[in-house]
């Protein structure tokens, strides 16, 4: 019993830093990365489809990328889709080519993606500790009905606050790799 209310514990406080790097990879450093449109969405055919499956998206150079549609009709529907979006980007189309010039990030800017970056992280953290809060009830359920021993159930907290400090060790470091990418120029 104590052992699933780890394993589930560990299980979840994972998932939370594995959101947080997928949160993170959307905000844009000075590099193109196909995955900066991966939240964008388009009409195709009627229903919302994510861009990558109504085109193809790749790295032209390092501040420039490419979406091709694979339908020549998309190509007004994505430029949309792309100018709409939260990224700040204006797509320049020529033919069935739509090419997104990424801008130099400004040192202002740059401080502004790291308070966002930094939101994020605590968001992050704020989840994990949740987590542990949970699982630290789980523990007080199962003593106050008798099925663990108050030994048990001290051990197991202990087990499950180390839990918790490696998994806000690694938020942290994922922030710093972060911020130091943001800063590079």
């Amino acid at each position: 019993m104590i052992n699933d209310v780890k394993t589930q514990a560990n299980s979840r406080m994972d998932k939370s830093i594995a959101a947080l790097r997928d949160e993170l990879v959307k905000i844009r450093t000075g590099r193109a990365q196909t995955s900066l449109l991966d939240h964008i969405t388009v009409p195709f055919y009627g229903s919302e489809v994510p861009l990558s499956q109504a085109a193809n998206v790749a790295v032209s150079d390092s501040r420039t990328l490419t979406v091709t549609p694979w339908d020549k009709s998309m190509v007004q529907p994505i430029e949309k889709a792309i100018m709409t979006s939260d990224l700040g980007l204006t797509p320049a189309t020529s033919g069935t080519v739509i090419r997104i010039p990424l801008p130099a990030l400004t040192e202002e800017r740059r401080r502004d993606l790291i308070k966002v970056v930094r939101g994020e992280a605590e968001g992050a953290r704020v989840a994990i500790r949740n987590i542990r809060r949970d699982a630290n009830g789980e523990l007080k359920k199962l003593l106050k009905d008798k099925q663990i021993s108050e030994d048990d159930d001290r051990r197991a907290q202990d087990e499950i606050q180390k839990l918790t400090d490696k998994h806000i060790a690694e938020v942290d470091k994922v922030l710093a790799a972060k911020e130091a990418e943001l800063m590079e120029i």
